[in-house]
């Protein structure tokens, strides 16, 4: 009975996560604080004090735990990918506590990949068209869907840079997916994100508090990259091959995901390209993003978060009226917005004549971690 009511109204679900979630968070802080799993204040960071940074474990348990509760009976269906959401959270995990290199953290996501890819059959198939190109070949579906995994979940782990704004984006992001599988009818996946998003809340809420503050940590910003990364991968595949009923369909599906992904894949890529034009490594972290740009205007970091997620908000608004434009419109729609909002932030700036340090005020809230942690 609670499950058929469950699944006439899902998005209870939130609610369900949201208290599993905030009982948890106590204990996680407790567990972190007694075996010394946090961040130092360093060259990289500018919080102070010790923080606890493994904060995505209490995401991991809120959601794995809602998500048993309701789809037990489904377990079988998704067994693979749930092995490969443990996977990725565990090599976050580690890294936090041990700081794994680059490639050893890239060989694990692509082991969690397998399991998405591989087992679940969770990838892209098809192009939609776009540059006459629909039906992949086995191959190319592997190595296009593991490239766009990987793009992905760092991404999103590179613009965890500042209280707030990952967790915010996936709250933004697993609600838009939720709200669109309930649409749709497909409750399974509604769930998942509904899940997500509760759990979510409850990590935003702590860090963005001035108390008991905890940082999300690789094993919380990997997480969110990869469930985010499936969400894709279906809504792609059900909109290719007409899945889904017509009022809701896209034409444009991959570049709606672009377009609702633009403020990490954009910044990432702007800062890969910088960095390369410099003769650096794309991989070396440095006070580049959106975010650092943003505090060097004089916005604290609560006013950094919002903006961008504001920011967000407009390009969810931007897929929604573009989901049936020629692919390559909305692209390029898409590409000259982020584009001309980055110019108009460098203009700003340069204009205040900020510097590359960002200062360490309580006014600007620099009380939290600022670092990259490459992914």
């Amino acid at each position: 009975m609670i499950s058929n009511f469950i699944y006439r109204f899902p998005y209870l679900i939130i609610l369900i996560s949201f208290l599993i979630g905030w009982i948890c968070m106590p204990i996680v802080l407790k567990i972190a604080k007694a075996k010394h799993f946090v961040v130092k204040p360093n060259k990289r960071t500018c919080h102070k004090g010790e923080v606890p940074n493994i904060g995505g474990l209490d995401i991991f348990v809120s959601f794995l735990l809602t998500y048993m509760i309701f789809e037990y009976n489904n377990l079988s269906e998704y067994q693979f990918l749930l092995i490969g959401i443990f996977i990725i959270f565990m090599i976050g995990f580690v890294d936090d506590i041990l700081d794994l290199t680059p490639l050893s953290k890239l060989l694990g996501e692509m082991l969690a990949g397998v399991a998405m890819i591989g087992f679940s059959d969770v990838r892209i198939t098809h192009l939609h068209g776009f540059l006459g190109i629909d039906e992949l070949s086995l191959w190319a579906s592997y190595m296009l869907s593991f490239f766009v995994l990987i793009v992905i979940i760092n991404a999103l782990n590179l613009i965890d840079g500042i209280d707030g704004l990952a967790s915010g984006l996936g709250i933004i992001y697993s609600l838009c997916f939720a709200i669109y599988f309930t649409l749709i009818g497909q409750i399974n996946w509604a769930i998942i994100a509904y899940s997500l998003v509760g759990s979510l809340a409850v990590f935003f809420i702590y860090n963005t508090s001035g108390r008991n503050k905890i940082f999300m940590g690789d094993s919380g910003s990997l997480l969110l990259g990869y469930i985010i990364t499936a969400f894709v991968f279906h809504v792609c595949e059900i909109n290719a091959y007409n899945m889904v009923p017509e009022p809701y369909s896209m034409k444009a599906t991959p570049a709606v995901m672009i377009c609702l992904l633009s403020v990490p894949l954009f910044d990432t890529l702007r800062v890969a390209l910088t960095r390369i034009k410099h003769h650096k490594s794309p991989f070396l972290p440095d006070r580049n993003h959106v975010h650092h740009l943003l505090l060097r205007t004089g916005l604290n970091h609560i006013q950094t978060t919002l903006v961008l997620l504001s920011v967000s908000v407009f390009f969810v608004a931007l897929a929604i009226i573009g989901r049936n434009w020629p692919i390559w419109l909305l692209v390029l729609v898409n590409f000259a917005l982020c584009s001309l909002l980055t110019f108009i932030l460098w203009r700003i700036v340069d204009k205040k004549g900020a510097t590359d340090d960002i200062p360490n005020t309580a006014e600007q809230q620099a009380d939290q971690q600022v670092g990259d942690a490459i992914g």
